[in-house]
């Protein structure tokens, strides 16, 4: 039985700073299109850590094989972004209001928790597993104060990015509290099933 502790707030803040020589990988934003990629493919194991409980330290960059997990889960990805936009621009479309909203409610309730989900399962269909929903449903309070926290740690290093160190740390820590959501509720709950 997995048993994932609930990551605080200080914890999370002091997650990046661990091993301060890591922070430059976040650098590689800096340098157009495959580095980008390098990185989203870095996130995503990051990311599958946190789902885990694991938070010693980052995980050490494998260019070559973040490369290409940030590659093929882009391409992945495609059909939910565009899928994405197409609802958005038709929900604008017909009310720019409602798309704000609509887009508010997607961007705080579902795309976080369905990115976590692609993130783990790294398949097309993991985006559209939308009984995923039914977890943030069923602990609501948790979700919310889960986002709340994620959205005080991107302030606090948004901060910081004054001296460029938090852009790096944002990076880092993006999703962190969604992941521990995630390995908490989603995955404890499949595994009993």
């Amino acid at each position: 039985m997995i048993n994932i502790k609930i990551i605080s707030l200080s914890e999370a803040f002091k997650y990046p700073f661990k091993v301060p020589k890591k922070l430059l990988y976040a650098l590689l934003i800096l340098v157009p299109i495959l580095e980008w990629l390098v990185l989203f493919g870095y996130i995503i194991r990051l990311i599958n850590e946190f789902v885990e409980g694991r938070y010693k330290e980052p995980i050490d960059l494998d260019l070559m094989e973040d490369l290409k997990l940030g590659i093929i889960d882009f391409l992945k990805a495609l059909p939910f972004y565009i899928t994405y936009i197409i609802v958005i621009f038709a929900v604008n479309y017909v009310s720019e209001t409602l798309g704000n909203l609509i887009g508010l409610l997607l961007g705080f309730f579902v795309i976080p928790i369905l990115m976590v989900n692609f993130f783990r399962k790294q398949t097309i269909e993991s985006l559209f597993e939308f009984y995923i929903l039914n977890f943030v449903k069923d602990n609501l309070g948790d979700y919310i104060v889960t986002v709340l926290k994620q959205s005080a740690l991107e302030i606090v290093f948004a901060i910081i990015s004054i001296v460029l160190i938090g852009i790096q740390a944002m990076i880092f820590t993006s999703s962190i509290f969604i992941a521990n959501f995630y390995g908490r509720w989603v995955e404890h709950k499949e595994i009993l099933t």
